[in-house]
């Protein structure tokens, strides 16, 4: 097994819809991968001018706003394109903040009480950056994604899943190019933290989009297994329990060497419904309330593990329950399947 200590960098790609509190089953395809690894210098944006058509979603507890617009209108046509550039506030960082306290920063004062006051605060250019993702060229089902939903919570049988789960996912367009180029080193290799490269029992380990490595308390990374087929959770059986195991096992040890985070201190799950299909664990820190790790959606690699050492084919047997979209057309299915 080899691990990769090469430092962390950025990748440009769709945000992952882990990020989503429910995610219907959609690509997480790459806007042209492996461009923009692992560089700090100036960039510009893939396209021309970006005209706000809508705000999708926006969220003043995680500092994000979601934007749908119409980008290259001064092209030929004159019809322009649809993009998505989402804007995310970054976490704090004491090193950097410490310094600006001890001078004179500059203030505007919006409230004052007693030993209460509420100020302002302008930070200079490096701690006021903003995290943005773009995504583009997009299509309807990624605006349809971003946009801000009323959940619907639904309990998916064995027989469901094969009857209704299954080809309902053969009949949409689900490309998963991206994860191929990751585990072929075509895009991100320099963000590799750790692999283990057997190519049935072996995984990669790479950090998530939505963490920016400048903090511990939200880390997040993922596990990637290099062996194709195994789409979700629903497709796993004893078979997988020497590939279960290493991800739990190395992917813990490769994190408590790169950044001194215990085991203990580590939530460690798969997702069903999944974001995209092909096998990922997640790994994020314990006090981290990530996007995705209710109860609704995320399964302990440790606990799925147990319950395939007592029964095989748990996973193609048992009843879960997950939440979907209300506009999603799986929803409609599986509603209509449990009232026949």
């Amino acid at each position: 097994m080899a691990a990769a200590a090469s430092p962390p960098g950025k990748r440009r790609r769709e945000l992952d819809a882990e990020g989503l509190e429910a995610a219907g089953p959609e690509d997480k395809e790459t806007t042209e991968a492996g461009i923009g690894n692992g560089t700090a210098a100036s960039a510009r944006f893939p396209f021309s001018g970006f005209r706000v058509k809508k705000v999708l979603r926006e969220s003043a507890r995680d500092k994000t706003l979601f934007l749908h617009g119409k980008v290259n209108e001064a092209s030929a046509d004159g019809n322009g394109e649809d993009a998505v550039v989402i804007l995310e506030k970054t976490p704090f960082q004491v090193e950097q903040v410490a310094p600006l306290l001890m001078g004179s920063p500059e203030l505007q004062l919006q409230f004052s009480n007693d030993i209460y006051s509420t100020y302002h605060m302008f930070p200079p250019r490096q701690l006021s950056d903003i995290k943005t993702t773009v995504v583009y060229p997009v299509t309807e089902k990624h605006l349809q994604k971003y946009l801000r939903q009323d959940l619907r919570l639904v309990r998916e049988t064995g027989d469901d899943h094969r009857n209704i789960t299954l080809p309902h996912l053969a009949s949409q367009s689900l490309s998963i190019q991206w994860v191929y180029n990751i585990l072929d080193k075509k895009a991100e290799a320099d963000r590799i933290v750790f692999e283990n490269p057997d190519p049935s029992d072996g995984f990669i380990l790479i950090p998530d989009l939505k963490w920016n490595q400048q903090q511990l308390d939200d880390l997040y990374l993922i596990a990637i297994c290099h062996r194709r087929g195994i789409r979700s959770l629903r497709d796993l059986t004893a078979e997988h329990l020497p590939l279960l195991r290493n991800i739990l096992q190395e992917g813990q040890e490769a994190i408590l060497q790169r950044y001194q985070v215990t085991a203990d201190r580590l939530r460690v799950y798969l997702h069903y419904l999944p974001s995209y299909y092909h096998l990922h664990v997640h790994f994020t820190a314990l006090g981290f309330e990530a996007p995705g790790s209710g109860v609704e959606r995320a399964h302990l690699l440790a606990d799925v593990i147990e319950n395939l050492e007592h029964n095989p084919q748990h996973y193609q047997q048992r009843t879960l329950t997950f939440a979907l979209r209300a506009d999603e057309p799986l929803l409609q299915l599986l509603q209509e399947a449990q009232k026949s």
